[in-house]
């Protein structure tokens, strides 16, 4: 299992972490999201890398943005 965490730049609601959670967890591969609000980062559990681009796609398809 791959443990890899990243900030996300835009959220400020309950929903905005719903609709993160749901795009990234239907990613190939994600097994386990994690989005904490306060913080902004977002932990995914994979079964192995995963590219950071793609995870950055599906937070984009969210309406935010990961940022370094």
């Amino acid at each position: 299992m791959t443990t890899t965490t990243y900030t996300v730049k835009g959220m400020t609601c309950g929903h905005c972490v719903s609709s993160v959670k749901e795009e990234v967890g239907e990613v190939a591969g994600v097994k386990n999201v994690e989005v904490d609000l306060a913080t902004g980062l977002v932990t995914v559990d994979s079964d192995g890398p995963i590219d950071a681009a793609t995870i950055a796609a599906a937070v984009e398809e969210a309406g935010y943005e990961v940022v370094d």
